[in-house]
């Protein structure tokens, strides 16, 4: 499956779906120009996982949401919660190993960690 275009209007839409991808780039930008064929190739391996790119030109409001300071900026979302965002162009086996860690998350551990982060931080 090859990478979607992410904008505003479709991003949460896309963001709950199991397992997601975002490449943060622009059209200018030299390093994005190299990683992007690496990213176009992991999303027609990976057809079980949302590879989306974000033109942080054409979508300013959501690259100052995620605080993308630099780019590409990738960034890992797991039924809707965000695993990883790291700026850089990674290689391929980089990208492989991330997709491998991503899936191997236990989730369910994550919830109950961001819930008692929650509580304490409503009891502080």
């Amino acid at each position: 499956m090859a990478s979607i275009e992410v904008t505003e209007k479709n991003f949460n839409d896309i963001a709950d779906k199991g397992i997601v991808l975002l490449d943060f780039w622009a059209e200018w930008c030299g390093p994005c120009k190299m990683f992007g064929p690496i990213f176009e190739k992991a999303s027609d391996k990976h057809e079980d996982i949302t590879f989306g790119k974000i033109d942080t030109d054409a979508e300013q409001a959501l690259a100052q949401g995620f605080d993308i300071s630099s780019i590409p900026t990738l960034m890992a979302i797991r039924d809707g919660i965000v695993v990883y965002a790291q700026p850089g162009a990674i290689p391929a086996p980089a990208l492989e190993d991330l997709i491998s860690q991503v899936r191997a998350l236990d989730m369910d551990s994550i919830r109950a960690e961001l819930n008692e982060e929650l509580k304490s931080a409503e009891q502080n």
